[in-house]
């Protein structure tokens, strides 16, 4: 008589599944919470969206440009976003070339709205006041146009452009690491102040 052994086989699937929900946990839940969590608590301005706020309201974002128009307010970069400006749900550049019509035609444009603005500036007026970024959103503006626009606000507020100018350079973000970008300036912020010392 021979004695013979049964065995039993796990179906191939099982394990796989296993690893299938065991990774899913630890990368689409427990990672993802970890994250979060440290977030919040070393970076809470950030994960808030930097928003600004200024008697109990939301203003606006330190990450997104906002459309200022008025003489009595620094202005910030083009925006090429649809279907309005600043869209944050549509980022993205207008990809024109530089030969393309359109694009001269709204370099041009606000080249001539600066100029009507502040007929009295013969200063040359830097690129970044002319121009989008690339995402369309961008919420800072050189220290070059920050300064070319010093003199139109201060005179539209009743400031003097020293302190307009004092209050760039406390407002101003240096370079990243020391070495990465160029320093700038938040048209927003330098905006907000603008209304709490002079309407």
């Amino acid at each position: 008589m021979h004695n013979s052994i049964a065995t039993s086989q796990q179906p191939f699937w099982r394990p796989l599944l296993s690893i299938f929900i065991g990774l899913s946990i630890l990368t689409g839940l427990l990672y993802p919470l970890l994250v979060t969590g440290v977030a919040t608590l070393l970076f809470p301005h950030q994960v808030q969206g930097s928003l600004l706020i200024r008697h109990g309201q939301v203003v606006g974002s330190d990450l997104i440009g906002q459309n200022f128009s008025e003489a009595r307010y620094f202005w910030g970069r083009l925006s090429a976003t649809s279907p309005m400006n600043y869209n944050a749900s549509s980022s993205g550049g207008s990809n024109f070339g530089p030969l393309n019509p359109a694009l001269i035609s709204a370099v041009q444009g606000r080249i001539t709205a600066l100029k009507a603005a502040d007929p009295g500036n013969q200063a040359q007026i830097p690129v970044d006041l002319v121009t989008a970024s690339a995402s369309g959103l961008d919420p800072d503006i050189s220290l070059a146009a920050a300064t070319y626009q010093v003199a139109r606000v201060a005179r539209a507020r009743h400031l003097t452009p020293e302190s307009v100018q004092q209050e760039i350079r406390t407002i101003e973000q240096g370079v990243w690491l020391g070495f990465l970008g160029e320093p700038r300036v938040n048209v927003l912020q330098l905006n907000l102040w603008l209304d709490t010392v002079a309407h």
